[in-house]
């Protein structure tokens, strides 16, 4: 699969920048998770270019490169081309595996007394695996919240609680759209625990916390960018499958001017196997914890955007999105799993001859990517300890 093809790629970087004009702090989410929940969405919709959802989910290049196809065909070319990428790849990541553990869950939650196309429906199916599951918003709203908050929790074993808050539906609602993205691996080579230190991450030239900084002297993947201050460094989790990859500013405050820089391209391009070298590097890397939340809605400023209605069928179903959330957890420790213990250990690690100094004392961009088909499966800015 070409990642620059592949519809997560641009989409998730073109989110990752609304979020980081809108939000401060942490971010964390997973592009191909919510690609696949706008695939469900796209399903529905056959206005093709013309939706807010279709120009996020694909670049202006890909809407424009045939001006002799009609704009409705082009549209259904690409939407059903994108799906067939997000069900290859989502077939690849559900392989099973004991190296890591990967969930990427969808489903639609609809009230029993509306009518839902059943073509729709087959679709969602046949793409996404996701089903829709009646329950009943108009009489018993908080009973079918606290349904869906259950289901939420069986997938993510009890990670992600109460996705719904009490009130945040009412009997109004006539559809309900969850993904959930939930990933555990082990480091291809794990931070002793031992060498764990208490080290300052400094959020801006003038302040900054004390955390708990996992070290490690090894061989990695890495690269200084030439044109940007700053440089990239790769970790692999077991078997090399997927990677973390570490986007480190050169200065303290040195990463919004880099984030205005770079593009998706851009990422991929730096991260492939050919444009690092493997050094010897002495990493610093926080102990770190990121769960985050989206409303998709909010976050696209998709207002009322129609899901679940064919266009040759439109007096049959006039249906808008009530809720659209995007859910998402990880947690960095030594050994790369949830179950990572303290430690409190007060002596220092001094810099070793030979070894380039990789020091995230300071805000960074970190991705997972899917090493055949180069897929970002997981994205974030770290900034808040």
């Amino acid at each position: 699969m070409d990642s620059l093809d592949a519809p997560d790629t641009q989409f998730g970087f073109d989110l990752f920048k609304r979020l980081n004009n809108r939000k401060n702090g942490n971010i964390f989410f997973s592009p191909v998770g919510m690609s696949t929940a706008v695939g469900m969405l796209l399903l529905g919709s056959e206005r093709a270019t013309s939706t807010p959802l279709q120009k996020m989910l694909f670049s202006e290049k890909d809407t424009s490169s045939n001006i002799k196809m009609q704009e409705k065909d082009m549209g259904r070319h690409k939407t059903k081309e994108s799906h067939h990428q997000l069900q290859r790849l989502s077939s690849d990541l559900s392989k099973p595996t004991s190296d890591y553990e990967l969930k990427i869950a969808n489903r639609l939650f609809g009230e029993k007394t509306h009518l839902f196309l059943q073509k729709y429906l087959d679709y969602v199916e046949k793409y996404f695996h996701a089903s829709l599951e009646p329950v009943d918003f108009l009489n018993a709203t908080d009973e079918s919240r606290k349904k869906i908050n259950s289901w939420v929790e069986s997938q993510t074993n009890e990670k992600i609680k109460d996705l719904f808050s009490d009130g945040s539906l009412n009997s109004s609602t006539k559809l309900v759209v969850v993904n959930i993205v939930h990933f555990k691996g082990q480091w291809d080579r794990e931070f002793k625990k031992e060498d764990t230190i208490e080290e300052e991450f400094w959020l801006s030239k003038s302040l900054s916390k004390s955390v708990p900084m996992m070290t490690q002297c090894q061989s990695f993947s890495f690269t200084s960018l030439e044109n940007l201050p700053a440089k990239i460094l790769g970790i692999p989790y077991k078997n090399n499958d997927l990677s973390m990859f570490v986007l480190l500013p050169d200065d303290i405050d040195g990463l919004e001017k880099i984030i205005d820089i770079i593009s998706p391209e851009n990422l991929v391009e730096w991260t492939r196997p050919g444009n690092m070298e493997q050094r010897a590097v002495c990493v610093h890397l926080p102990r770190f914890q990121v769960e985050d939340s989206y409303d998709l809605e909010a976050v696209l400023g998709v207002l009322r955007e129609n899901c679940a209605r064919d266009s040759e069928h439109s007096s049959h179903l006039d249906m808008h999105i009530q809720k659209f959330l995007h859910k998402s957890f990880l947690v960095v420790t030594e050994d790369g799993t949830e179950a990572g213990a303290s430690t409190g250990v007060d002596f220092t690690v001094n810099a070793v001859p030979g070894y380039e100094n990789f020091i995230c004392n300071h805000p960074f961009l970190f991705f997972i990517k899917h090493r055949d088909s180069d897929s970002v499966l997981f994205f974030g800015r770290f900034s808040i300890p």
